[in-house]
């Protein structure tokens, strides 16, 4: 037995010791391959799933590289079956392989017969597959591609794609080489992508994503299709591919709600290509319009299911995720495996904010007593009605502007997920709402006045959680958001992450309703940043005495941990 920090059990569960000494490098050592499941105080809780394997064996960590990292962290002697196990999980990923055969084209090969036969005979497979070329090798359609590693994945035989990319349409782009270069990371980053040829590149909030992808488009110098998850974000990836690389604002096209323009770098947003009518998805056919070279997907995590079917077509294009966290509260990280790519680099959270490149974070949980008329019409309300009158609760209000009065001079973000509580929350502090229904004009106008300080305080809707810049918000307050959303939560801290100027702290609050589901999906979706190191400071609402003014110690402004 040696004192490691982890404890490895048989049913692949992993107990980490937070307060130990290596549970750093720990942590640092089985993310890859391991998720985050449960995370209290001192122990948090990982398992070892085959999906993860499997994209750790896609990243090129071997069985050995897993099993050295268990065994050496370990407190216990690791169950032997566990180590077998994680062998033969990662050894089933590139027994099966696609690729181009020079007669007969896309082509489905093994090194394992048996394992090739299984496949054959699976209802869920055989249809996509077309004639036996040799004992080792059956002909796939090129339009099956997708869908075939989607479903050879659910049965347990996940392939390794090797048939390559099209170059697409030729288009040169470079970087701009005045004033800037790309970070280690980002560098790495964009090397790990363009090696795997498609793949997640997973970066904090505010950690430069968009440079990553403006690099892979360097890269490819070709026609390029970016989806985004709202116009402002289109806009603001605009104004970047034209600062940091050759392309002009005539070769950037915005297919959106208010414009509908090809050109050789062409930003959609998903909203658009999503959109029905009479049952039909009338701007999928953008998907074919160029020969793409590249196609980039901002905040890959959010993908919705049409684009995920549409996807299975395309992978014959290299195609390139953005995201700060590869959690998906439906279970499809799958699909975004199978159709995206494999998680190809992915940078810790405390990684970058300890090279200065987001700023540190403290993150607060505020717990507010409801008073005995709520707590009545809670406890009376139909179940599905129960989140929502916790999460709208008229006793957090006080608590809110209290939080912002201990914060006078810090430019702050109140957001929320239900429109009467935020149209309430900005009467009350006379701040301006933006929600889905604020015109794309009049936010970029209220975002750029926030920027230039003639705004300290915006409420925002979930339009702000994900891809707006303002770097200088440094105060987040979350009132309530979808139910216990991991990404989103993980979304709402990276708004104030941008680093500083003078490089001050940032904080993060959630005011939870006590003794109610508020309180109960807060702890879940806390669970992606407290894998991250973020831990959570949590005080009763009466400890917030005034402005500048607490009862016992002065949490709000203690270091970040």
């Amino acid at each position: 037995m040696n004192d490691g920090p982890l404890i490895v059990q048989s049913d692949k569960t992993l107990l980490l010791e937070v307060d130990h000494p290596q549970a750093r490098d720990c942590r640092a050592a089985i993310a890859p391959f391991a998720e985050l499941e449960r995370s209290p105080e001192h122990v948090h809780t990982y398992r070892v799933t085959p999906l993860a394997l499997w994209n750790a064996r896609a990243a090129g960590h071997d069985a050995e590289q897993v099993v050295d990292a268990l065994v050496r962290y370990s407190r216990y002697p690791v169950p032997h079956a566990l180590l077998v196990d994680v062998a033969d999980t990662m050894d089933r990923f590139g027994r099966l392989t696609l690729v181009n055969h020079p007669v007969h084209g896309l082509t489905l090969a093994t090194t394992d017969r048996a394992v090739l036969e299984e496949v054959i005979r699976s209802k869920r497979v055989a249809p996509m597959l077309g004639a036996r070329i040799d004992p080792d090798t059956v002909v796939v359609h090129p339009s099956e591609r997708g869908r075939l590693k989607q479903a050879l994945l659910k049965v347990g035989w996940p392939a390794e794609d090797l048939a390559g990319y099209v170059d697409g349409q030729a288009h040169p782009i470079e970087l701009a080489q005045d004033g800037w270069h790309l970070r280690d990371y980002q560098q790495e980053a964009v090397e790990g992508f363009w090696a795997g040829g498609s793949g997640v590149v997973v970066l904090p909030c505010g950690a430069g994503k968009t440079l990553v992808g403006a690099a892979a488009m360097a890269q490819a110098k070709a026609t390029t299709l970016i989806l985004v998850t709202n116009t402002v974000s289109g806009r603001q990836w605009k104004r970047e591919l034209i600062a940091r690389t050759s392309l002009t604002e005539e070769e950037i096209g915005e297919y959106s709600g208010e414009r509908k323009e090809i050109r050789p770098v062409t930003i959609a947003t998903y909203q658009v290509m999503t959109t029905r009518r009479k049952g039909e998805y009338r701007h999928l056919d953008l998907f074919d319009a160029q020969d793409w070279g590249l196609i980039v997907y901002d905040e890959v995590h959010l993908l919705p299911a049409p684009i995920f079917r549409l996807t299975a077509d395309l992978q014959s294009r290299r195609r390139l995720g953005l995201t700060a966290t590869l959690v998906r509260e439906d279970g499809r990280e799958d699909d975004v495996f199978s159709l995206i790519g494999p998680k190809r680099y992915d940078a810790p959270w405390k990684d970058i904010e300890s090279q200065g490149y987001i700023a540190p974070a403290k993150c607060i949980e505020v717990r507010v007593g409801l008073d005995d008329e709520e707590r009545m019409t809670y406890a009376v309300a139909e179940p599905e009605e129960r989140y929502r009158i916790a999460a709208t609760a008229t006793s957090k209000l006080p608590v809110i502007r209290r939080v912002l009065e201990r914060h006078p001079e810090e430019p702050s973000l109140v957001i929320g997920a239900y429109l009467d509580q935020l149209e309430e929350l900005g009467r009350a502090l006379d701040a301006p709402v933006i929600q889905g229904s604020t015109t794309n004009k009049e936010r970029e106008r209220l975002f750029q006045a926030f920027r230039v300080g003639e705004i300290r305080t915006l409420v925002v809707s979930k339009v702000a959680n994900f891809s707006i810049d303002l770097p200088e918000a440094a105060v987040a307050v979350q009132v309530s958001g979808t139910f216990g959303s991991r990404q989103e939560e993980a979304q709402r801290l990276g708004r104030v992450l941008r680093p500083k100027a003078d490089g001050r702290q940032a904080h993060f609050y959630t005011v939870v309703s006590r003794d109610t589901l508020d309180a109960e999906y807060a702890a879940h979706r806390q669970r992606f940043l407290a894998e991250q190191g973020y831990a959570y400071t949590i005080i009763d609402a009466a400890d917030l005495a005034g402005p500048g003014e607490v009862n016992g110690p002065d949490w709000a402004d203690e270091p970040a941990d």
